[in-house]
């Protein structure tokens, strides 16, 4: 199973098995991540999932659709590598992906 590390905004990291074909964010929840709301539970329809993607897997991961884009409007703190981490299916090329969590959320 791919591992996802979830770096938070004080440098804490926690490193969690996911699910090929589950959301980075549903692994945060199943995990007891902290730093990730996910308010609406995955719908893309709030940012309170909010990620910054570790500069190294940006291209891996691919940027925003559209619909996304809009959502990170409300988001907090918006980067170049922000995604919305329900927005982010694990695949196996993404063992090891490392993201890290806003100071805030939305």
């Amino acid at each position: 199973m791919p591992k996802i590390t979830y770096i938070d905004a004080a440098g804490t990291a926690r490193t969690v098995e996911g699910s090929v074909g589950a959301t980075v964010m549903e692994t945060a929840l199943r995990n007891n991540v902290p730093g990730i709301d996910a308010e609406c539970g995955g719908a893309c329809a709030c940012a309170t999932c909010h990620v910054y993607v570790a500069d190294d897997w940006a291209e891996r991961v691919g940027p925003a659709e559209d619909m996304e884009q809009d959502m990170l409007d409300f988001a907090s703190d918006v980067r170049a590598t922000s995604r919305l981490s329900c927005q982010i299916k694990i695949a196996p090329d993404l063992d090891g992906l490392t993201v890290h969590t806003p100071a805030r959320q939305g």
